[in-house]
């Protein structure tokens, strides 16, 4: 299943392949880039929401939803990019 292959490894040569494969992330390292990004984009969102709506309350709010769901996304955006080969050397 895609979602075991994301987060284990059950044979000792794949462990070993990540470990030592400097093309491929750690989680932790996903998880980091994924808030220091979601950061970035949330305060954008909040701005543009308060520009669009003119009320801070309600930008404040969008950007809290915002900012939950994307760095869910990307943290398993990242992950399974990691699974793909193509563009690796």
């Amino acid at each position: 299943m895609i979602l075991e292959r994301l987060f284990t490894s059950n044979n000792l040569k794949s462990k070993q392949s990540f470990k030592y494969d400097k093309n491929s992330e750690k989680a932790s390292r996903s998880i980091v880039k994924a808030i220091s990004w979601r950061i970035v984009g949330t305060l954008d969102t909040i701005v543009i929401s308060w520009f669009i709506t003119g009320e801070i309350a309600l930008a404040l709010s969008i950007g809290l939803v915002e900012v939950v769901t994307k760095m869910i996304l990307y943290f398993f955006h990242e992950r399974i990019w990691n699974l793909i080969t193509w563009g690796k050397q």
